[in-house]
């Protein structure tokens, strides 16, 4: 039963996705590079005079929107692997793909750091609560399972981990309300609105660290593929990395 639940789900979603994405160009985005992606979006709309949809969630959860056959022009995972198993099934077009930003991995802790952690094994004494992603859903969570497992940590750390969060925008709102003493996110994070003032950083050491890039790619199945490609191209532009930098992302070196 739960399988066939499943099953329907899907469906809907496929159906759901013909029906309620009307606008001109679709982009399927991880649900981190909202703040950046929401400014480029109204930016390309003014310019080109369209509708621009936007469907955020986490890197799996779009990788498999486009597996499932669900409209999209362009595809921005929060992490290559992604649009690399995307080019191996062909759904995506190689010489569209561009590496845009780094994603650097942090620790993010309440303001004031109350658990006192100051390094990645901190992570593991015992009562310090700890948020990860989802190692099945949003990169971060996969990225933070692989550097536990790197430092030879991770079975020690699930002791400790309160919660495995679906995107990493919620891991950002566990630590600014408190509800955990750490949580693995992107770097990047900590210029949002909603964490300002509440979190400090504390550096992940760089033996244990995996730093991730961000691509873009054009989709095989677009259907506008003139305005997909010309999105594709804005994203990575000059005026598209300063927005990049403005809200503290790294741009990969052209």
């Amino acid at each position: 039963m739960k399988r066939l639940l499943t099953i329907l789900f899907s469906v809907l979603l496929i159906a759901c996705a013909s029906v309620c994405f009307a606008g001109d160009l679709m982009i399927f985005s991880g649900a981190g590079l909202i703040k950046p992606m929401e400014e480029m979006r109204a930016n390309f709309e003014k310019k080109q005079n369209i509708t621009v949809d936007v469907h955020y969630g986490s890197s799996g959860e779009i990788f498999a929107g486009v597996a499932a056959g669900q409209p999209c022009d362009v595809l921005i995972p929060g992490d290559e692997k992604y649009t690399e198993d995307a080019l191996k099934n062909g759904w995506v077009i190689e010489d569209t793909i561009t590496k845009l930003v780094r994603h650097i991995p942090v620790i993010a802790v309440p303001k004031g750091n109350p658990a006192n952690v100051m390094g990645f094994k901190d992570l593991i004494r015992p009562g310090v609560r700890v948020a990860i992603g989802d190692p099945k859903a949003p990169a971060i969570g996969r990225v933070a399972k692989k550097m536990l497992q790197k430092a030879g940590i991770w079975d020690q750390a699930t002791q400790n981990i309160a919660v495995y969060a679906p995107t990493v925008n919620q891991l950002l709102i566990y630590v600014a309300l408190k509800q955990v003493d750490a949580a693995i996110i992107w770097g990047d994070l900590v210029t949002w609105a909603e964490g300002k003032g509440k979190l400090e950083v504390v550096p992940i050491e760089n033996q244990y660290n995996i730093i991730k890039t961000i691509p873009t790619a054009v989709c095989t199945n677009s259907v506008n593929k003139e305005l997909a490609y010309k999105f594709n191209e804005y994203i990575a532009s000059d005026e598209g990395l300063c927005i990049w930098k403005k809200w503290g992302y790294e741009p990969c070196k052209k």
